[in-house]
């Protein structure tokens, strides 16, 4: 792989913050427009991550990954080109720059979900999902897929990640379990769902977790009813404290597709309430 020529680019929309040290830029002052991740801080971790991100995405392929075009090594700056993405992140559209817009309707909303499913990977949240021309989804972190050994069902790390996707498992003890990122998505469903925030801050301090309001206003009732109950159905396993009591995500992809339905019979469906303590998500 070949570093790409950015020595001289002006920065566009940011579409998704990332993590401490990096960022997602969208340029249009190259030969093409392009995506580009950026580190936010020059040191020994962030520089081992992005190059740990470099090798793995050189050689892993999958349908609903990011493509990389290329990188950049300078000597003030490290950047990864990924492939353009005109409609941004899922952030994007209930929070971010298309807000105001009712761009993502009920159809559109669940096929980024199902897009999003049948390849999750780790560090799954609304700005990592990017969205195509044609609202098709493509993640843009590996998060702990490139740390995680292959066959490995469990392990204990440093806890990172955006808190309100969080297994509380993981959140509260390190300890990663290959159902974590079936809590993130059911958080990420509930999020495509209603709206909101994982996490949100009122006036005068009061947080509202994303349970509260289950329909996002935007929809203005155009919604399928009983899509909509499957759906919160669906978000209420993945999100089930105990990760043994999670199902698969190919249980998952076959619930929202309506087809397996019976299994969904006899499971605890109840959307629980996690404390993290006194951090804000993000």
């Amino acid at each position: 792989m070949s570093c790409c020529g950015t020595e001289k680019v002006d920065e566009g929309i940011t579409i998704n913050g990332g993590g401490s040290s990096r960022r997602i830029f969208t340029y249009k002052e190259l030969h093409a427009a392009t995506n580009v991740k950026k580190l936010k801080s020059m040191n020994s971790k962030a520089e081992m991550e992005i190059a740990v991100e470099v090798a793995v995405l050189g050689r892993v392929r999958r349908k609903n990954l990011l493509g990389l075009k290329g990188y950049s090594a300078g000597a003030d700056q490290r950047l990864i080109v990924y492939d353009y993405m005109p409609d941004l992140s899922l952030l994007s559209h209930p929070h971010g720059q298309f807000a105001a817009k009712v761009q993502l309707d009920r159809k559109s909303r669940m096929k980024i979900v199902l897009g999003d499913t049948p390849h999750i990977i780790w560090d799954i949240k609304a700005s990592n999902v990017l969205l195509d021309s044609e609202f098709e989804p493509l993640v843009a972190d590996l998060g702990f897929a490139k740390l995680i050994p292959e066959g490995v069902s469990h392990m204990t790390t440093r806890v990172k990640g955006t808190l309100g996707y969080l297994a509380p498992e993981y959140a509260m003890g390190g300890k990663v379990y290959e159902s974590c990122d079936v809590y993130s998505f059911g958080i990420l469903l509930l999020e495509t769902i209603t709206g909101r925030k994982p996490i949100e801050k009122l006036p005068g301090g009061v947080k509202r977790t994303i349970t509260e309001d289950l329909v996002d206003p935007k929809l203005k009732g155009n919604f399928d009813e009983n899509q909509l109950k499957q759906a919160i159905n669906v978000a209420a396993l993945c999100v089930q404290s105990e990760p043994d009591k999670r199902p698969t995500m190919k249980v998952v992809v076959g619930l929202l597709r309506g087809s397996n339905e019976p299994k969904i019979k006899g499971m605890q469906m109840r959307i629980e309430c996690v404390k993290y303590g006194d951090d804000d998500g993000n």
